[in-house]
């Protein structure tokens, strides 16, 4: 009897385990090559790039100008005084105590799985506001030509996921955007042109949710294939200067980006960087952070489950700290220190004292010099699409038949032979 009970023990526990089996099967991880491709832009500051063929491009890192990574000081007023008015609202987009403060993201498949993990620890953490709804908008295979075409259905496909949230368009105030283009490209031509489709993509942004005020951008993350390829290096790491240029587009003054309504029509959020992503693989950023061939699915270009815990991690990092992101967190006077999903307890981040910053001047400034932009040729914003079925979450990365049915087969072998050895117990 006793050896009966150990058998059952063995064959319930092999039953239980098998799911895990099978699902750590499923993922297959990259195993691509490391390859040095650059400094990352806020390691870089003002020194040159250099391309990874050895060519050196004329542009210098920071993620603002001059090498800074810190926003200008009337950027950084401008952006906390418009954060301020960030409040819940009803569905009529109404001031509302009751209301929703609602935050979408904005991009391709692996903004839809980094924006699902994000979000997906939002419930658990006493730090975010409660008033706050996080709706994914990503969108898998959109990349930003998809976002700009004539006959695109992101919108709408858009509008469905804030339908299924419970939420309406008019209570969309702030949203991550984190996009790109396909395969190679010449610097900086290719950089130049995903800068004129965001400039598209968040004029666009404007006239879908009217109360939109804050779009913070980041650049792709490291890829681990070389030159050819879906999203390829070094393009995906210039993808940082179509950002970068964006940016400072607005910062000098085009209207075709403007926010301030004191400056003309308002036709753009205010638009900030997000985190930067981007590492250098197996070169530790100044931060201490790497990414490595296992953060990404075996394509080498979508992030794998730990990727996209990665990429999480620093958007907790950036949302509970950044002096422009309260209307993200708690009343901060009674919250405790922030914590960060993922990150040990030394790593905990710390809320930066903001430098006085003077106020927001309304003096014209003159017009943009942008790479690839004429401020005379501003991109125009395209029409709403027609409706289509609410939005999809993103595709994972297809298992190989081996990997799926390998532990299927070992699980019926270890069944079988457990009911053999019971059998032959009951017979005596």
């Amino acid at each position: 009897m006793r050896t009966l009970n150990v058998l059952s023990v063995l064959m319930i526990a092999t039953l239980m385990a098998w799911p895990t089996t099978v699902m750590m099967a499923q993922e297959e991880l990259c195993v691509g090559p490391f390859l040095p491709v650059s400094t990352p832009l806020t390691d870089l500051g003002t020194r040159e790039y250099v391309r990874l063929d050895g060519q050196a491009s004329g542009f210098t890192g920071g993620l603002y100008p001059d090498g800074r990574n810190n926003r200008p000081p009337v950027h950084e007023a401008a952006g906390q005084a418009i954060a301020a008015t960030i409040v819940p609202l009803n569905a009529a987009g109404e001031p509302d105590a009751n209301g929703r403060i609602v935050m979408i993201s904005v991009g391709m498949s692996n903004t839809s799985s980094e924006f699902n993990t994000f979000i997906g620890q939002m419930p658990q953490n006493p730090l975010v506001n409660p008033q706050l709804t996080a709706v994914n908008g990503a969108q898998g295979g959109r990349t930003a030509d998809r976002w700009t075409a004539p006959d695109t259905d992101v919108w709408a496909n858009l509008g469905g996921a804030l339908h299924h949230a419970q939420v309406t368009p008019e209570q969309v105030q702030v949203a991550w955007i984190k996009q790109t283009l396909t395969r190679q490209g010449d610097f900086p031509q290719k950089a130049e042109e995903l800068q004129a489709h965001l400039a598209i993509i968040v004029q666009d942004l404007k006239v879908h949710y009217p109360n939109l005020k804050i779009a913070y951008l980041s650049s792709r993350t490291r890829s681990y294939t070389y030159e050819r390829g879906l999203s390829p290096e070094p393009v995906a790491f210039e993808t940082a200067f179509a950002v970068k240029w964006l940016i400072a587009q607005q910062i000098n003054g085009d209207p075709a980006l403007n926010y301030d309504p004191a400056r003309g029509d308002v036709v753009a959020p205010y638009l900030s960087w997000g985190p930067y992503l981007w590492i250098d693989g197996e070169n530790a950023r100044s931060d201490g952070r790497v990414w490595l061939a296992e953060d990404m699915a075996k394509d080498c270009t979508h992030p794998s489950r730990r990727g996209n815990q990665k990429v999480a991690e620093m958007l907790w990092a950036f949302f509970l700290t950044d002096s422009t992101a309260g209307w993200f967190r708690v009343a901060e006077a009674a919250a405790p220190a922030p914590t960060i999903p993922g990150l040990a307890p030394s790593a905990t981040a710390v809320p930066p004292t903001p430098s006085p910053s003077p106020t927001l001047t309304n003096t014209p400034l003159p017009p943009a010099t942008v790479r690839g932009v004429s401020p005379t040729a501003a991109p125009t914003a395209q029409p709403p699409a027609s409706p289509t079925p609410a939005v999809q979450p993103a595709t994972p990365p297809t298992a190989s038949k081996t990997a799926v049915w390998l532990p299927l087969l070992i699980g019926a072998v270890l069944i079988m032979m457990v009911f053999g050895v019971w059998r032959r117990v009951v017979s005596r």
